[in-house]
């Protein structure tokens, strides 16, 4: 008998259900021997307090195109990981024993950089795990892609483009808001195939006097509105150069609802244009798969099966160069991948004359993006 625990930790996206339908149908399919399934509720605060249920074959029919999860997630912060419950629980421990109890051979976690460094701390305290790359940023270091990237870049797209038609009847500039708090995949990508003039991402620091400039030159071209896509997590040059610290500090005294309001009001300010901001939100996360992401979350489980079926654990299923493979825990956790301001997609896009806000602007780096300086070992 085999028994697999699963579990989906952190923000929720698109496909993860789709990705657990993929483990459960090969493993039935392919074992030799019954398999039992366990779903911890609420993603690792169910594996911490014991709440969890058998799931049968009705559980996993009709979810392929079912958005969001069927357990429920949460975030459980790595840093606060070994912080007691406000009941006094030891997490880790706690984990521990809830797996064993169960009698798991495995567990199957779904999540993003934090989870899988807690899926890694498990492993390293002799858990069998296995983690699936999920997430909308796609920003989980070792793999090419992630699912719930590419559903979330159609959203973002549709709402570019559903922009444009009210931005050009009235003349107006748009600051369309785009999720990426530290990184601009989904904005870069929305924002190329949206047809946005201006991108701003985390990774590059933008100056306001080059987001200006191109509202004025469409201007003078003739174009009577421009459409101005901003990570969430975009960062000005002034901010680039203060300390991690001082610009944490900055934000969080930030008296507006995001950075797109402060953007916006800046060039109400500077060119007395009309300016709306749009902020398309959480519906960036919701709805069904998109076709890519259906089929990629499905060889993703696919790929966690195998390992199972090989008694083989310790990895994230990965896509590199457009093929599954398995990447260890323990090189994929703690590393976020960022957007490579020198990547081929960025240059392109700046031939078309696409700006990022940082012609003329040089070494500018997101104090949140800096490495930081290892401490002196005592």
């Amino acid at each position: 008998m085999l028994r697999v625990g699963m579990l989906t930790s952190g923000g929720d996206c698109q496909a993860l259900n789709a990705a657990m339908r993929g483990v459960v149908k090969a493993l039935v399919h392919s074992s030799d021997e019954p398999v039992e399934f366990y779903g911890f509720e609420n993603g690792y605060q169910g594996m911490i307090y014991g709440k969890y249920r058998q799931l049968t074959g009705k559980d996993f029919q009709g979810i392929l195109t079912r958005g969001g999860t069927m357990l429920g997630t949460s975030r459980t912060p790595f840093k606060l990981l070994d912080e007691p419950t406000p009941e006094g629980i030891n997490k880790v421990e706690a984990m521990k024993d809830n797996y064993n109890k169960l009698g798991l051979d495995c567990l199957v976690m779904g999540g993003g950089n934090g989870s899988t460094k807690t899926a890694n701390r498990l492993h390293e305290e002799g858990l069998n795990v296995i983690a699936l790359p999920k997430t909308i940023d796609n920003d989980t270091w070792g793999t090419d892609m992630t699912f719930g990237f590419h559903s979330a870049i159609e959203i973002a797209t549709k709402c570019i483009d559903d922009i444009h038609t009210t931005a050009s009847s009235h003349g107006r500039v748009f600051v369309i808001e785009i999720m990426g708090h530290k990184v601009g995949w989904i904005p870069l990508y929305a924002g190329i195939a949206g047809g946005a003039d201006v991108i701003l991402l985390p990774e590059i620091p933008y100056d306001i006097n080059n987001v200006i400039k191109v509202i004025e030159k469409r201007d003078q071209a003739g174009s009577r509105f421009t459409i101005v896509a901003v990570a969430e997590g975009a960062i000005s040059i002034e901010e680039a150069s203060l300390k991690r610290k001082h610009y944490k500090e900055r934000i969080a005294a930030r008296t507006s609802p995001s950075i797109a309001y402060d953007i916006a009001a800046e060039i109400i300010n500077r060119t007395n244009r009309e300016v709306r901001v749009a902020v398309p939100g959480h519906t960036q996360r919701g709805g069904a798969p998109c076709a890519y992401d259906r089929v990629f979350a499905t060889q993703v489980g696919v790929e966690a099966a195998r390992g199972i079926l090989a008694g083989e654990y310790g990895f994230m299923v990965a896509d590199k160069d457009r093929q599954i493979v398995r990447v260890p825990l323990d090189i994929v956790a703690g590393r976020l991948k960022t957007v490579d301001p020198a990547c081929q997609l960025v240059q392109e896009a700046k031939l078309m004359g696409i700006s990022f806000g940082d012609e003329g602007v040089e070494g500018a780096i997101n104090p949140i993006l800096r490495p930081r300086k290892e401490k002196p070992k005592k």
